[in-house]
């Protein structure tokens, strides 16, 4: 195959995989906490826009933390209300953060990534979701937590 042919393959097969791509990913939004502590007080809340097509949808709460957390799980109440239908949904979400030996189950070196999932949730077009989260732990100000975040992933 002399050069220019290859060239004109690469770019053909470039733009097929392009065009092919579904965008999975509808929403990814983390918001901060003063890292000194996050108060049981304080909701954090994440509005999404309306979704453009029908179909089942991954909910995951994202977690950077770092040293200061002086637990080795944190429980968190995720309040959603599903618009316009106005449905209410509220669950209690456990995450371990830590395995039996202080090792943290989280990615990175100071500050350390987590991913829970939350649910999947059936949505129509046209329909959104409003999510409150705030921690229910026996402390009422939590050291350590730097950001808390959801994720809302296409899986059809």
């Amino acid at each position: 195959m002399n050069p220019e042919s290859r060239c004109i393959a690469v770019i053909l097969m470039a733009a097929l995989t392009l065009t092919g791509c579904r965008r999975t990913t509808i929403y990814s939004h983390y918001e901060h906490t003063p890292v000194a502590g996050w108060e049981n007080t304080d909701h954090l809340t994440f509005v999404f826009s309306p979704v453009t097509a029908d179909g089942t949808f991954r909910e995951d709460v994202g977690l950077r933390i770092n040293s200061a957390y002086p637990f080795m799980g944190l429980t968190l109440i995720v309040e959603q209300q599903l618009l316009p239908s106005g449905m209410h949904r509220s669950d209690t979400l456990t995450c371990r953060l830590v395995d039996t030996d202080g090792t943290p189950l989280g990615k990175g070196v100071s500050f350390y990534q987590y991913r829970f999932h939350l649910c999947n949730i059936q949505l129509s077009r046209g329909d959104s979701l409003s999510v409150s989260i705030r921690h229910n732990m026996k402390r009422e100000i939590l050291p350590g937590i730097a950001d808390v975040g959801i994720t809302l992933r296409h899986t059809d």
